[in-house]
């Protein structure tokens, strides 16, 4: 047998996996490929090349606001509600650890909450005044900005925590799955540093607010143009609205402020989101448009800041 002749009836091999026979070829290149190598198309298999370069001329689906398909599965939300609960537990464990709440208390800690080391280090509290002349010695006031995040994944009580995380299931899926995961996640940040915002610009010093609720009513206040703009009947989600900021009347230590500031800023990025004009260039304006919502946030933050005479 000649060397041409035996070169020709060689058994193929893996373009990738040379220690690998095959008898498959791609349907765009006509490699060969093995198992391992093999990708499903319409007709035979491709290679993992010509998968990604064909990936690259295929136009991804979009929500109609444009966000990823990749939404629909909830997962934002999910890990949304897994860390509200896992603080709601730190906060239990630390208060037990530490002596905070002791045996007699523990049952009636755990419905109804109460103030512990967790809480006073991340809530949202404008200011703690100490000493006569009341000089600021705590609070956002005196740096500590941290708190207009980490109030919003604190709650008081399985109570508090349970009607938050059933409204955070609820309307967090929707959302998502209208927004994809990078905008849904950005609007419920932004709602709650929004509604901490709003607490250091007008709640009481030394008062203290957590809890998700903002982030919740900057949900609420989003859909509402969501549904504007999908030419939905609103007036359902309307008494939603409603009733749920005329609780905040009726109700104990809730925090007005802190729905008022989620409510404004989350129907702010929602109306960005659903009325900002579709187009290759509508994901760069929707993040301008955060950056600016994130600017003004700051600003207020700032201004605020600057009246106790710190900055």
């Amino acid at each position: 047998m000649t060397e041409d002749s035996a070169r020709t009836t060689a058994t193929p091999v893996c373009y990738r996996h040379p220690d690998r026979s095959t008898y498959v070829s791609c349907v765009r290149c006509d490699r060969p490929i093995c198992p391992d190598c093999m990708q499903p198309a319409s007709v035979g298999f491709q290679c993992p090349e010509c998968v990604r370069e064909g990936r690259k001329t295929t136009t991804q689906a979009r929500t109609v606001f444009g966000g990823g398909l990749s939404g629909e599965q909830g997962t934002v939300t999910r890990t949304l509600v897994i860390i509200n609960v896992a603080a709601w537990v730190l906060t239990l464990v630390a208060a037990v650890l530490t002596g905070e709440v002791g045996l007699r208390q523990l049952g009636r800690f755990v419905i109804f909450g109460g103030i512990t080391g967790v809480t006073e280090w991340g809530a949202a509290v404008p200011a703690y005044s100490c000493g006569f002349a009341g000089e600021v010695c705590g609070g956002i006031a005196s740096g500590e900005f941290w708190r207009l995040l980490t109030a919003d994944f604190l709650h008081y009580g399985l109570i508090h925590l349970a009607f938050n995380m059933y409204a955070l299931w609820i309307l967090g899926r929707e959302c998502e799955r209208l927004l994809g995961r990078g905008r849904f996640l950005a609007l419920y940040l932004f709602a709650g540093v929004g509604g901490s915002v709003a607490v250091y610009l007008f709640s009481p010093l030394n008062e203290a607010s957590a809890g998700a609720s903002a982030s919740i009513f900057g949900l609420l206040g989003a859909m509402f143009f969501f549904l504007r703009r999908l030419r939905a009947d609103p007036r359902g989600l309307v008494f939603l609205i409603v009733l749920n900021f005329s609780l905040g009347f009726v109700v104990a230590n809730i925090s007005i402020w802190g729905h008022i500031g989620g409510f404004v800023v989350g129907a702010a990025v929602g109306a960005l989101m659903a009325y900002l004009p579709s187009g290759p260039n509508r994901a760069r304006l929707q993040w301008m448009a955060l950056s600016a919502v994130g600017a003004a946030l700051l600003i207020l933050v700032a201004l605020r800041t600057a009246s106790f005479g710190i900055l």
